[in-house]
């Protein structure tokens, strides 16, 4: 199928950073400056105004956080889809409604048309939505990005907004992969890149199938490893990791 349409934005009402985010901002800003020193490369490169989908790599269970604090140190809040449920509790949805995350619908009737109506509140807010391209940790033994699911690459389509690649390194050092312990001291050292938007042209308006979204995630992961191994100063590996390769789950905890 081709993607629907996704109208002209409509003017966003109020400040992107409202009372409640500073509120956040104030809560958590204080422990992560105390755990480490964040160093940014090329963060001209995120979008100042408008809304984008920013796709970075996931290696550790704090990683939302940390690029939380990337984004709202480049004047940008940060968002995430969440599950349509979590809205029906009364102050948890309250919250969530409030911080501007997305609510999307995971099963029933509602299901099949979730990236649509994401990708329309995106476009509607001017938002800037964090998706890990990965859909979970990464699996690979030495931490480099695996392969990629397509939701960012077809809500990027569906909406007409860009993916902007990112990559972190050194929130390990913090909170290591499934683990649930955080390291306060010593103090820490974590830098991020920020590329620049995958060259999804092409692929616009052709047929949202698995052709057209294998080849866009392709890209995407490509960005981001690009990203990480400047970061790591090392090369990643010449096949990317791919957990149905080696007998693993997509999601949950696996044998390291």
């Amino acid at each position: 199928m081709t993607s629907a349409p996704v109208s002209a934005p409509a003017r966003r009402r109020g400040p992107e950073r409202t009372p409640l985010w500073w509120l956040i901002a104030a809560i958590l800003l204080p422990p992560l400056t105390l755990m480490a020193r964040y160093d940014v490369i090329d963060g001209h490169k995120l979008p100042k105004r408008g809304a984008f989908i920013l796709s970075p790599n996931h290696y550790s269970e704090i990683d939302p956080v940390i690029m939380g604090r990337f984004m709202w140190k480049l004047k940008r809040v940060p968002r995430f889809l969440a599950k349509a449920s979590l809205f029906r509790n009364t102050f948890l949805g309250a919250v969530l409604r409030a911080s501007g995350q997305i609510p999307v619908e995971r099963e029933g009737r509602g299901r099949s048309d979730a990236p649509l109506k994401a990708a329309q509140q995106l476009v509607d807010r001017e938002l800037a939505v964090i998706i890990y391209p990965e859909g979970t940790l990464t699996r690979d033994p030495d931490m480099w990005p695996m392969r990629g699911k397509s939701g960012a690459v077809r809500m990027a389509l569906t909406a007409g907004v860009p993916i902007i690649p990112a990559a972190h390194w050194g929130t390990q050092q913090i909170m290591g992969r499934y683990s649930k312990k955080i390291s306060f001291f010593p103090r820490k050292r974590i830098v991020c890149k920020i590329g620049d938007p995958v060259d999804l042209s092409d692929l616009a308006g052709r047929p949202l199938d698995a052709a057209t979204l294998s080849e866009g995630t392709a890209r995407v992961m490509d960005a981001v490893t690009a990203l990480l191994a400047d970061l790591r100063g090392e090369e990643p590996p010449a096949e990317r990791w791919d957990p149905s390769k080696h007998g693993q789950k997509e999601t949950g905890r696996f044998e390291q």
